[in-house]
């Protein structure tokens, strides 16, 4: 790959010539340092949400040299950006999941009450809490972090990954490691790599921008009807229906965040394609400011006087392009509970296809071939973009499910660097013990979930 040389320049400006008094006025010299433009790991995890820190702490955990690198300027992925969505399917049942779910909640409570309330399977948090929450978790596992770093290639040897090209403020930089898994949520890496994937264009979950009011009394749900109802005609990108945005309250805050149906009747808009996420970034900026004067005019009493905090500093995505693995994990997988004997996570919840579709399901298992990409050796996914078709995507993409299929990646990770495999070639028995070493229930799958797992 060629690599843009850094010079040492110095030297006299044009626009200096006829200045003050006709003297030749000189520019500042400018002079970059020699630096290293690359940085070795052994395993190195791209995209700090909850797949990715599932990755990171699994793998950390093992004592191997690991690297987890965000774009943004914290880790949390759509939990801190979210502005206060609850981190669900977290203790399923109200029982704790494993190593990775559990270090974070003890982090959180360490903060007090004011970081985060457990209800059910879910942790509602305050997201400046859980951001640090999250430095603590990786420190503690001693897990090497770097954030403002952007994933923009992959860098291969034949049919292997053997780093990533990311941008920073000191222009590009290598990060080359011997594993690397993919957490993107995009499948951003696999694409690069030129691993195959997929996606159902003009089938996609809608995207949302998640906000926070204040100021709001008596609140009850139904408010939100009466509002769209009488809304509409004025505010025509507020989103449709009854039931299709939700207040919740932020951890023991006084505040609440709002869940919606977001892009779902403005069009079908593929992330992945940069003109397409900008217009859905770009008009739910306006559909939120839309929804928050329909509330302030149309809430009457309860909502009449509420203002908005603060919004995400993204769009949440549900769904986009995913790996196409050895496994591709479907609906009828979700429905019917399926069990695979190379197990390595379990997904509960709901099938919510994003304020489109929502079917009960049972508890299922993911398999080691849903986390391996076709052809590209080296490379695993976790979260979102494992290898699943468009309703089995749904099924999964809840937090805790991600943290479970992140934690398995970053342990089957680490145990390819020690044992001297590539990962398609490891022996799914190792990888489920140490797992289970770390308190991971393999064993569930098939059981139907009541009404509580819903979202």
């Amino acid at each position: 790959m060629k690599r843009r040389k850094f010079l040492t320049t110095s030297g006299v400006s044009l626009l200096g010539l006829g200045g003050i008094g006709g003297q030749i006025i000189p520019s500042p010299v400018i002079v970059r340092k020699k630096r290293s433009n690359t940085i070795k790991t052994t395993v190195l995890v791209v995209g700090g949400g909850p797949a990715g820190i599932g990755a990171a702490v699994g793998a950390a955990k093992t004592g191997v040299q690991t690297l987890l690198i965000e774009n943004y300027g914290f880790f949390g992925g759509v939990a801190s950006w979210s502005v206060g969505m609850c981190l669900n399917q977290m203790r399923p049942d109200e029982k704790p999941r494993g190593f990775v779910h559990e270090l974070l909640l003890q982090k959180l409570q360490n903060y007090g009450e004011q970081a985060v309330r457990i209800n059910t399977h879910q942790f509602f948090v305050n997201v400046e809490y859980l951001k640090v929450a999250i430095l603590d978790a990786l420190e503690e596992v001693g897990c090497n972090y770097l954030v403002h770093s952007k994933a923009v290639d992959a860098i291969t040897r034949g049919n292997k990954i053997t780093g990533v090209l990311i941008s920073t403020k000191s222009g590009l930089m290598e990060i080359l490691a011997d594993v690397i898994v993919d957490c993107t949520g995009d499948a951003d890496i696999a694409y690069f790599a030129g691993a195959p994937t997929l996606i159902e264009t003009g089938n996609l979950s809608p995207q949302t921008l998640l906000f926070n009011i204040s100021n709001v009394k008596n609140y009850s749900q139904r408010d939100t009807s009466e509002v769209y109802k009488n809304a509409k005609s004025k505010y025509p990108l507020l989103p449709g229906g009854q039931g299709s945005f939700i207040l919740m309250k932020v951890s023991n805050c006084r505040h609440f965040y709002i869940n919606h149906s977001g892009t779902r009747d403005l069009g079908n808009f593929d992330i992945t394609d940069p003109v397409q996420f900008s217009r859905a970034e770009c008009l739910s900026r306006r559909q939120v400011i839309q929804m928050v004067e329909a509330m302030r005019e149309f809430g009457e009493g309860e909502m009449s006087g509420c203002e908005i905090v603060g919004a995400s500093n993204q769009i949440g995505v549900r769904e986009s392009r995913r790996i196409k693995g050895e496994y591709i994990l479907t609906e009828d997988d979700a429905i019917k509970g399926s069990r695979f004997d190379d197990v390595i996570a379990w997904r509960s919840g709901w099938l919510d296809i994003g304020y489109v579709k929502i079917n009960q399901m049972k508890i299922h298992q993911v398999p080691y071939r849903a986390i391996v990409p076709e052809k590209i050796d080296g490379l695993l996914a976790a979260g979102r973009c494992i290898s699943t078709d468009h309703a089995g995507l749904s099924a999964g993409k809840s937090m805790g499910n991600c943290f479970a299929t992140g934690h398995a990646a970053g342990v089957a990770a680490a145990l390819s660097f020690k044992l001297k495999k590539i990962p398609r070639e490891l022996e799914v028995k190792k990888i489920q013990e140490v797992l289970k070493n770390d308190g991971v229930d393999l064993s569930r799958g098939g059981e139907d979930q009541d009404s509580r797992m819903a979202m």
